[in-house]
């Protein structure tokens, strides 16, 4: 299988949410962007929030995260996986991004999302027990992965806007 690497995080000095997913797939390493598979839901939930249009241009999308109170990474910095599910990842091939120096670098943050039950499962296996994270928040979102049809894309929605606002309001 193949190494694939993930992407430098996506954060501007103001973050108090960190949003983790586990390794881009294919699509979004082809297109060197977060979340560019055309059916995965991330940019229309997202969007709204950031106060863009979710087909605007990929460097608009950058700039409007970096200008809010949301950042966006992945648990995994490389890994082996053949395909774009994450249930192909080889649990021996994971190597974690720096989380010690990111969040030295953004000490605002006070929520960590999972785009998904991978990342974290990833994250508190691999992380945590090398980090301390103090009052630091952590909850799983449902994934935005096309892969995960159990919730519509108004439900998922629904449930990421509830939780963001809470947490941007919780502090």
């Amino acid at each position: 299988m193949p190494i694939i690497h993930s992407f430098a995080p996506i954060a501007g000095r103001r973050a108090k949410i960190l949003i983790l997913g586990s390794m881009p797939g294919e699509a979004s390493l082809t297109a060197n962007q977060y979340y560019a598979h055309p059916r995965n839901t991330f940019w229309p939930i997202i969007a709204p929030l950031l106060q863009i249009q979710a087909n605007s241009r990929y460097e608009e999308k950058i700039i409007a995260l970096k200008s809010s109170p949301i950042a966006l990474w992945d648990v995994l910095k490389s890994c082996n996986r053949a395909g774009s599910l994450d249930s192909m990842i080889e649990t021996d091939t994971q190597i974690v991004n720096n989380f010690p120096a990111f969040f030295a670098l953004h000490p605002h943050i006070t929520h960590v999302f999972f785009n998904g039950g991978k990342a974290e499962t990833c994250f508190r296996r691999n992380v945590i027990p090398d980090i301390k994270l103090g009052s630091i928040t952590l909850l799983r979102l449902p994934s935005t992965s096309p892969a995960n049809a159990r919730l519509s894309s108004d439900e998922k929605c629904k449930t990421w806007h509830q939780l963001i606002k809470s947490a941007l309001k919780a502090h």
